[in-house]
């Protein structure tokens, strides 16, 4: 039905095509019902069910307090004959504006619903538009739901951009109106529902039930006492537990976790298929756990998960199958009709099943492996714990016995000396750890683990060498905490007890690695800058423009994460060396967390591992020239930052206009004062006082979401599918001399490790859930590869961005002639695995390469 008619004169008419898809997910066929019924209520409704009318950014209206002026309602032609689809596929509506001189130029449209479902509305393109630009597109990529469910119809602007002082007069009072209702003002305390556009702050009390799991609260004072510091994460508003009214209560695996509407997984995503994962592995691993005592008995047995030797017991197939249809079940395994299980064979063993071993490979994963973020350069001696004062072990004899000749001060002197610390993160738990069984885990294995120091040399081929372990326990009952100290052996029980030394080393960088460097250090600490983004700046404004595609998935993942990863009794709880304390360790991490740290160049030169130099490239001087995670991550990050400021300078040009900006000062304040409350009187954080500090966050907060998060997320499979490469845990002390277990490695060295390490089921589900976090969807946006065309309109950033992707290109191809240099051996080890975690293009699936734009699995 046409509304440029009236009576049999045609008027002037401007033209518009709406894209939208009606469905929310692929292949749910309540969906189809709905569509039907969407059809229903248009006949009723005499083609009038969605309607829109154009809202004046040059002409106000006096009686609305001046407000832009609202036009005619047009209304979407052709809904009925549009069929409803199997898939969430996008559909294109016509539309037709009757032209009304007095609403001038549309800055902003007003849409309603007025069918019983909500449609995903993507963009509205109007043609032919009298004064000013003939053409003018509103990007709306938000789900519209039925108007009886609110006051008013939804606003959507145009794609261009206003700093909140030069927003056109007409506009100004429908951004502030829309960011209220983001930050819903009106909502009260409420349960937040489905349909809610609402992004508040809440503390971390929402991992567990506090009748069968006890877990301290994150984030937020105890008796005025900030005990353990967390970010914020989104509110649901869900009920508190009537029996302890702190903590709020939990929902079914199945059901539902509320995140602001347009944070649900994109209608053109597979949102089915990642979901679904998360909860079949949560109910594999629920199967599994009565199979723990089940052992490997040789690394052979371990190869066979890869290459389809390893038989599931029938009744494990069945008990899972009860409840995970069997072509489900290959979604997560590779399954055949006789049962056996399959997994994709990760890289670190495709080049040479034992090269994982070599002390070469050992230490190149600290450069080059999932968490290359820890190693630092050794500038003082002796080592000292900034927990308890204990000092290192190591002795200057124990490393000169491999220093080539130099002492422990020439080595230090000349930078050749590296170590990977984590006496300081552990030791706090580590009585605990060891105390406790992991109940998560099996009621019958106990972790036994020590607080690991390693030392590296610096050879003259830029490779390192380990020259020593310490093993540290704390000093508690009939243990004196005496650190054990292990050198580098070729031959006999003696190579073995090296290997078991290297193997508590791993473990504690698995677990580091994804307690804090994957999920408190990406997941955790972005999520209140999403949600101060959507609360104080408008769709409109340039930084909200800038971030948002980088944090596209993040608030959804995160709230899966809360209901089956990180909660209690959930995944890393069952899966990880903590256990319990887990998330809690994580929060004593935190306490040191600085923001401004958190840029690359800014990492490098705490850890040592760079200094400034300005005749350098990058301005840095790297301790490692071959250090494939800095190599490529600096040239990821200034990329970045090139792009950041060219896009910053053209929207702020002066430092008084960064000032001037009321929204981007409450963003910031509302960021420092309540998102990251707890670290609010941190002295480190940026002013944003000027355009340099602007940048700077920015740049951050991008890489963050991109490269970082790249960097330490998908390389999980690649290096931990493979258990014995990254364990999770160990479940017994190093042997000593005289005992049972001290003579199994002398006879069965294998069998010696393997009993130290996960047992067999339990290291499937590590595998599971690491191919899972390791893998890229089939609709991925990658760094450099977004369209911004589509949200914004002016010429010189659009300019600045194509010069972003000009130069992602170009590192692309530097990190491939990088990756067939044999002179560069941190690029591939003794494993021949080439370093692609910040390559950043990809395709689907385990690639181990690939940054996409967002933390978004």
């Amino acid at each position: 039905m046409l509304s440029g008619f009236l009576g049999s004169k045609k008027r002037r008419q401007i033209e518009g095509t709406v894209a939208l898809v009606k469905k929310k997910n692929s292949f749910d066929f309540t969906d189809i019902r709905g569509s039907l019924s969407d059809r229903a209520s248009e006949c009723l409704l005499l083609g009038r069910g969605v309607s829109i009318q154009l809202i004046s950014a040059s002409k106000f209206d006096r009686e609305r307090g001046g407000r832009g002026k609202i036009g005619k309602p047009a209304y979407l032609e052709k809904w009925i004959t549009k069929s409803p689809h199997l898939t969430a596929e996008k559909s294109e509506f016509e539309v037709h504006f009757e032209w009304e001189e007095e609403v001038g130029i549309p800055g902003a449209i007003f849409v309603k619903n007025k069918h019983p479902n909500e449609f995903f509305l993507i963009s509205l393109k109007l043609k032919n538009v009298p004064l000013g630009e003939s053409e003018i597109h509103f990007p709306c990529n938000s789900w519209v739901y039925p108007a009886n469910g609110y006051e008013e119809g939804r606003v959507f602007f145009s794609k261009k951009t206003y700093l909140p002082a030069k927003t056109p007069y007409p506009l100004r009072d429908y951004r502030e109106e829309e960011l209220s209702k983001l930050r819903g003002d009106r909502i009260g305390n409420r349960q937040l529902e489905e349909r809610d556009r609402v992004y508040q702050y809440d503390v971390y009390n929402d991992l567990n039930n506090p009748k069968k799991y006890k877990r301290p609260i994150l984030g937020g004072t105890v008796g005025g006492e900030i005990e353990y510091p967390y970010p914020r994460r989104g509110r649901t508003g869900r009920p508190l537990v009537q029996s302890d009214p702190e903590y709020e209560s939990r929902v079914k695996l199945s059901a539902p976790v509320y995140v602001p509407r347009d944070e649900e997984f994109s209608p053109l995503k597979n949102a089915d298929f990642v979901t679904f994962k998360f909860k079949s592995v949560t109910k594999v691993i629920r199967a599994l756990k009565a199979r723990d005592s089940e052992e490997f008995d040789s690394f052979d047995e371990v190869l066979a998960l890869y290459e389809g030797r390893f038989k599931l017991p029938k009744t494990l197939l069945k008990e899972v199958s009860d409840f995970i249809p069997l072509q489900k079940l290959k979604e997560v395994f590779r399954i055949d009709g006789e049962a056996l299980l399959t997994f994709q064979k990760p890289q670190v063993i495709r080049g040479n099943k034992n090269a994982w071993m070599k002390d070469e490979e050992f230490a190149r994963e600290m450069l080059a492996g999932v968490n290359p973020v820890k190693i630092c350069r050794l500038q003082d001696w002796p080592v000292k714990s900034k927990v308890d004062g204990t000092i290192c072990k190591i002795s200057k004899a124990d490393l000169e016995k491999n220093l080539e000749g130099l002492s422990v001060q020439q080595a230090m002197e000349d930078k050749k000396l590296f170590i990977l610390d984590y006496y300081d993160d552990f030791i706090p738990y580590l009585r605990r750890i060891n105390t406790t069984a992991a109940k998560g885990i099996s009621s019958k294995v106990h972790p036994r683990t020590y607080a690991t120091r390693t030392i590296l040399f610096l050879k003259y081929d830029e490779t390192l060498k380990p020259l020593a372990i310490e093993l540290n326990l704390p000093r508690d009952g009939d243990c004196d905490g005496t650190p054990q100290v292990y050198l580098p052996a070729e031959q006999g029980v003696e190579k073995w007890i090296w290997m078991l030394a290297k193997t508590y080393v791993a473990t504690n960088d698995s677990n580091y690695h994804q307690l804090i460097s994957h999920w408190l250090l990406t997941h955790a600490v972005v999520e209140p800058f999403i949600i101060a983004t959507n609360r104080q700046l408008s769709v409109i404004h340039p930084i909200y423009k800038l971030l948002a595609p980088h944090f596209s998935d993040t608030m959804k993942i995160n709230a899966l994460a809360r209901q089956s990863l990180v909660n209690a009794n959930g995944i890393i709880e069952s899966t990880f060396l903590p256990g319990k304390y887990s998330i809690e360790l994580s929060s004593n991490v935190y306490k040191n967390w600085v923001f401004t740290d958190q840029a690359l160049p800014a990492d490098l030169l705490k850890r040592g591992m760079a200094t400034e130099d300005s005749t350098s490239r990058h301005g840095l001087n790297l301790a490692i020239k071959d250090y494939p995670y800095a190599v490529d991550g600096l040239d990821i990050w200034f990329a970045i930052k090139t792009w950041v400021q060219d896009y910053c300078y053209f929207y702020y040009e002066l430092d008084d206009t960064v000032q001037e900006d009321k929204e981007l000062q409450s963003w910031w304040k509302e960021l420092v004062q309540d998102g990251h409350g707890d670290k609010k009187d941190d002295q480190w954080w940026p002013q944003m006082k000027n355009r340099e500090e602007l940048i700077e966050s920015c740049t951050i907060l991008i890489w963050i979401t991109s490269g970082l998060h790249a960097a330490v997320n998908f390389g999980q499979y690649p290096y931990g599918g493979y258990i014995l490469n990254r364990p999770t845990i160990t479940r017994r002390y190093m042997p000593q001399k005289g005992t049972p277990e001290y003579e199994e490695l002398k006879s069965n060295p294998q069998k010696a490790l393997l009993r130290t390490i996960n047992s067999k089921e339990h290291a499937i589900r590590v595998i599971a859930v690491l191919a899972i976090l390791s893998r890229h969807s089939f609709d991925e946006v990658y760094l450099g590869q977004d369209d911004i065309s589509k949200w914004i309109s002016d010429k010189e950033p659009l300019e600045a961005f194509q010069r972003f992707k000009e130069s992602i290109g170009k590192i692309e191809k530097r990190i491939e002639r990088d990756n067939n240099d044999v002179r560069l051996k941190n690029r591939h080890g003794p494993v021949n695995m080439p370093y692609t975690l910040l390559y950043p293009s990809s395709g689907p699936g385990l690639t181990g390469e690939g940054i996409p734009n967002s933390i978004s699995i």
